[in-house]
């Protein structure tokens, strides 16, 4: 048996120290749709008359996804990966996508690249909910959030190399090292005056516009970037100046949440819609409410207006999507969904719509000459209060839908809704948004039997196992699929007998880790290109060093053999925790440095060290280290090796 050296606490200390935890992601079969509700959308228009148009999706899933559009179609055209929750908001600064996330960051990406994250921006206190670009100032992007918190971004400058990062890979970047540290949380306050927030001389800060004294859920920016509105708990409307963050006014009528914004193009008209069910129209040079609209029976959620401010496109909470002319108060009812709809994006003469489900729709919406669909009759007149509309509605007369199907629809998975973990603690009982329920292995990652629509409740006895094996992991379907978590030690407290996990090859006696396998099967991509750039190294005594790959199982032998450090060694990871690389998890931590990142386990490349990985990680899976129940101090597994 031969022993390596360890990285934990060698010493005789007990100190308790918080290790970062370890968390995978497991994705269905096609990991190119979403698999939870798409809470944004954005579109980029080509510059040339043949070039092609994107639509930007993001979703709860964590995820942004690229579509390339053409008339009757969407193709999926790459993956945006980094955020570790929900995405929230997304929009188009030139060539840049920024996005915003529950995960309190701000990110950053090259819209046409393959999908890698160029700058990570830790500001946030909390959750960030909305974003506002300037259409024709594309370095002005302000973001808001649930910590009352409106930042403005100078986008070219925060993209700038730091000090520290001039040298710095582009994957260190996307996983929040990016040298000057970001983090450093301010309480808001009151004070209308300008705070720039330098946390270090030589790096980026923005504009902070103070004034907010709850959550934030809208912002708005004009063409110019010239002003800003926001909106919120607060229930009325701020006005800014994001060129220097001071506020110019506060606009009052709303009687609920403000939770979408939209300003016309010179910045003098302004629309929010509101929990309360109201559209509002704000004159902002006369700082007072123009028209209210009542459309809707329930929370409005979002709006989308022509190029020319003359008509405004509203959905929300009660399944609608209504078309409203904002002179003659004229409505009409374009479709109804079968979910709330969260965000919509004018392209042309259709409009994308975006709900709670996976999938996204595009739906007729005439842009161009949006008085074309009055012509088929069905409108109503808006009426000023919102009671007006509710009972209109129960009175019996809501109006029929103009369209019945949308035109195209992007198809999204279904979303895992419920789980059961099993006594065996290695499968998971699933029931999804399809009514689907079905068993997954979490130490291999994939789905082992599709039981259809059966009872969860009756499938989950049939598994019933009288078997009592310790929890090693939590778990959660907060982004729609199984997320598995880590934490050390207690994840390495269970051990299983080789036969029990019908390894063939291996002694029947041979006790097996299922975290430290697990771990192993998730890294390998990643052990595999660590080796190919440094190979191994052996001190004087035979030992390897601290940090060099060792290696660990050969599934042909089945007898504990010395490893004497040469290189033409093979490794393998046992077959029960195998994970297929057709639709790889994603691992999401947090090293040393920066904050929590997300990545595929293919997109490793084998540079991520102890400043990306927990280091618990990296001394189980390269030197077999396992810390002890007792203490935590680590203490070494004997290897199976050739």
């Amino acid at each position: 048996m031969h022993r390596v050296g360890s990285a934990g606490n060698t010493s005789n200390s007990s100190r308790p120290r918080k290790e970062k935890r370890l968390t995978y992601v497991l994705n269905d079969a096609d990991d190119t749709k979403h698999c939870a509700g798409v809470n944004c959308l954005a579109v980029l228009k080509s510059l040339s008359p043949d070039g092609c148009d994107y639509l930007f999706t993001g979703s709860r899933d964590g995820t942004l996804k690229r579509w390339a559009l053409t008339d009757n179609d969407a193709t999926y055209s790459a993956t945006f990966e980094s955020h570790v929750d929900w995405v929230n908001d997304a929009v188009l600064a030139g060539n840049t996508l920024v996005s915003c996330s529950s995960d309190t960051t701000v990110k950053t990406w090259n819209c046409l690249s393959d999908g890698a994250c160029t700058r990570t921006l830790r500001q946030h206190s909390d959750y960030v909910i909305c974003l506002a670009a300037a259409e024709k100032n594309s370095n002005i992007v302000a973001s808001g959030g649930l910590g009352g918190e409106v930042f403005i971004w100078d986008i070219e400058a925060a993209l700038l190399p730091t000090a520290k990062s001039v040298d710095a890979t582009e994957d260190e970047i996307s996983y929040g090292n990016t040298g000057i540290p970001m983090t450093s949380l301010r309480c808001i306050n009151t004070s209308n005056n300008i705070s720039l927030h330098h946390n270090q001389s030589h790096g980026y800060s923005p504009i902070a516009a103070k004034g907010h004294k709850e959550s934030v859920y809208a912002l708005a920016m004009n063409d110019s970037g010239t002003l800003l509105v926001s909106g919120g708990t607060e229930k009325v409307v701020r006005v800014w100046d994001p060129r220097t963050g001071s506020k110019n006014m506060k606009l009052r009528g709303h009687t609920d949440n403000i939770r979408t914004l939209l300003l016309d193009s010179t910045g003098r008209f302004c629309l929010s819609g509101s929990s309360d069910s109201m559209i509002r129209l704000w004159d902002l040079g006369q700082q007072r409410c123009v028209h209210s609209y009542a459309v809707h029976t329930d929370s409005v959620w979002a709006l989308a207006s022509t190029s020319s401010f003359t008509h405004v496109y509203s959905g929300g909470r009660d399944l609608s999507l209504y078309l409203t002319d904002l002179s003659t108060r004229e409505s009409i009812l374009l479709c109804m969904k079968e979910h709330p709809i969260l965000q919509m994006a004018l392209e042309d003469d259709s409009i994308w719509v975006a709900t709670t489900d996976s999938s996204v729709h595009k739906w007729p919406a005439e842009g161009h000459n949006p008085q074309k669909v009055f012509q088929r009759g069905g409108s109503f007149l808006a009426g000023n209060l919102s009671f007006t509309r509710a009972r209109a509605s129960l009175e019996g007369s809501a109006p029929v839908p103009v369209y019945q199907e949308p035109s195209f629809t992007i198809p999204g998975i279904p979303g895992i809704v419920q789980h059961e973990i099993l006594n065996n603690r290695r499968h998971v009982l699933t029931k999804d948004t399809a009514g689907l329920v079905k068993l997954w292995d979490i130490t291999r990652g994939d789905v082992i039997e599709n039981y259809g629509k059966v009872s969860f409740e009756q499938k989950k006895e049939e598994l019933f196992e009288m078997v009592s094996i310790p929890a090693w992991f939590t778990m959660d379907t907060r982004l729609g699929s199984l997320s598995i978590h880590l934490d050390t030690p207690q994840c390495f407290y269970v051990e299983m007998y080789a036969v029990d996990l019908n390894v063939s090859g291996a002694p029947e006696d041979l006790k097996i880790n299922l975290a430290q396998e697990t771990l192993r099967g998730l890294l390998a991509h990643w052990l595999a290109k660590r080796r190919q750039r440094s190979g191994f190294q052996v001190s004087s005594n035979g030992d390897i060093a601290l940090g060099k790959d060792v290696s660990v199982r050969n599934l042909s032998h089945s007898r504990v053999e010395v490893d004497d450090g040469t290189e033409n060694q093979t490794s393998m990871v046992l077959p029960s925790f195998e994970f297929a690389t057709s639709s790889p998890p994603s691992i999401i931590t947090e090293g040393s440095h920066g904050g929590p990142w997300r990545k595929k386990i293919t997109d490793l490349d084998g540079m991520e060290d102890e400043k990306a990985l927990p280091m618990w990680c990296m001394d189980c899976v390269l030197n077999g280290c396992l810390p002890s129940r007792e203490n935590t101090k680590y203490k070494c597994k004997m290897h199976w090796t050739s």
